[in-house]
């Protein structure tokens, strides 16, 4: 196989391949390791190398998985996957070596991928663009100059650059959605509770966290899905069971579906007028195919849940790091964690109990009237961000100013969070590209447990408006 071969393929098509034997795991491996080693040293989107482990994956017989010899990047970001390194984007990791898999990383196994690498992540998750000092900046394959997003940035980077097909991301704020829009690919966050967060946490950032995928295509995404979704023993909440295997939602016809329009950030936030623009030309498409689109304005306080979200992560943040240093025997400090860290898990110390029980109220108040939305409309139609990817260093988690680097990340990320503290599901697809050439997304949400609406949905957009040819020149 060449490497145009390899690059015209996703992670369904190689899977196939295999299956048939056309070309080997191994070969496939190969393929995806020349790649890397290709492009990584320009745009930093591998920080750990676990070749043994997928050596060690190849000899010992790949499980008989749906996606049996695909190669695979997970995230690094509490990606436990036996006997490799893991950092967190943190210094705090150094030398820190995962004691064995969790139960996200034991289903890619029994998808039988062959996981060779982690891919960079900021520190600990917490900022919108992957710029950690502990392994560096990952740059956007599309202009070198500008952020991949985050916090899932270096996955997104590796699918973009044609390195793999499907990378494994996480999202508590749009960390799946935010990379995928900046480096023009399929980013679907699922329902909470959809994918596992185990065995040893029943959720992450207090059922803010969901993991999943970045993809090329949204066959990918769905069979992924299929692979790895479903509660695991003692789960503290279950997501409604899908209708369907998700990649047979593909082939089905949505129906005539309403419609929310919403362009007007749900928090003070300026919208560019491109991601506006882009928004809009989605709502046309959508008329065009046959759906009823009206514009619409949410009824949530976007201030307070906003500021509810901040207090959830603070003392999630705050355990996180004590956690950590235990773990890894080294103290917080300067020299071992990022300034906005430590100042976001210091903010913790401020707030009662009384203040986080209020914090979940909060949320779940916004839940709740997201919910009502949903039962007079399908589909809530949004840009995923509010401006084009930004240039590297806008967002600096090692600054010495909160105020300006909370502006610049929540004034970039008005519409995402609101998935994540509601645990509804959003999709953002790859639709646009700015004047400058950056890729611009639009997002489509709907209500918990309907994956397979979007689904069916996106699948009907990209027949419409496709976007699989469209890469970036490294």
């Amino acid at each position: 196989m060449q490497l145009d071969e390899y690059m015209a393929e996703d992670a369904v098509g190689l899977a196939a391949l295999v299956a048939r034997g056309a070309v080997t795991p191994k070969e496939l491996l190969e393929i995806a390791v020349a790649r890397a080693e290709a492009v990584n040293p320009k745009i930093n989107a591998i920080t750990v190398w676990d070749m043994e482990a997928a050596e060690a994956q190849l000899a010992d017989g790949l499980a008989e998985g749906p996606f049996r010899g695909v190669p695979f990047l997970l995230k690094d970001l509490y990606a436990f996957l036996a006997g490799t390194r893991l950092t967190n984007g943190s210094r705090l990791f150094e030398g820190f070596v995962c004691p064995g898999d969790n139960t996200y990383v034991a289903r890619c196994k029994a998808a039988g991928l062959v996981m060779f690498g982690k891919t960079n992540s900021p520190e600990f998750g917490i900022n919108v663009t992957t710029e950690p000092l502990a392994n560096g900046a990952t740059l956007n394959p599309w202009n070198l100059g500008h952020s991949a997003g985050g916090s899932s940035g270096g996955a997104a980077a590796a699918v973009a650059a044609g390195i793999l097909p499907m990378a494994h991301a996480t999202d508590g704020g749009g960390s799946i959605r935010i990379p995928a829009s900046s480096c023009g690919l399929v980013g679907l966050k699922p329902s909470r509770g959809r994918t596992p967060a185990g065995p040893v946490v029943g959720e992450g950032w207090s059922g803010l966290a969901i993991g999943h995928v970045v993809s090329r295509s949204l066959r990918d995404s769905a069979a992924m899905l299929d692979a790895t979704h479903g509660p695991e023993p003692g789960d503290p909440y279950a997501c409604p069971p899908p209708e369907r295997p998700f990649l047979e939602e593909l082939g089905r016809p949505p129906g005539r579906l309403r419609v929310a329009l919403v362009t007007q950030a749900f928090s003070p936030a300026e919208v560019h007028p491109e991601c506006r623009a882009a928004t809009e030309q989605a709502a046309k498409l959508c008329e065009s195919l046959g759906h009823d689109v009206e514009e619409a304005a949410l009824p949530i306080d976007g201030v307070a849940m906003q500021a509810a979200t901040n207090a959830i992560i603070a003392a999630n943040m705050a355990n996180d790091l004590e956690g950590a240093a235990a773990m890894t025997g080294q103290a917080v400090s300067a020299e071992t964690v990022e300034s906005m860290t430590r100042g976001f898990a210091e903010s913790a110390a401020a707030l009662s109990a009384k203040d986080v029980a209020r914090a979940i109220q909060v949320l779940q108040m916004t839940g709740r009237q997201l919910g009502y939305f949903f039962t007079r409309y399908d589909v809530l139609l949004s840009p995923t961000l509010a401006a084009p990817p930004p240039p590297i260093g806008y967002m600096d988690q090692n600054g010495d100013d909160p105020e300006v680097f909370g502006e610049r990340v929540l004034g970039h990320i008005p519409f995402t969070p609101l998935y994540n503290n509601t645990g509804c599901p959003a999709i953002t697809l790859p639709l646009a590209m700015s004047e400058s050439g950056l890729p611009i997304g639009v997002m489509f949400g709907s209500r918990l447990g309907t994956e397979g609406l979007l689904l069916r949905l996106a699948a009907q957009i990209e027949e419409a408006q496709p976007w699989a040819d469209r890469r970036p020149d490294l």
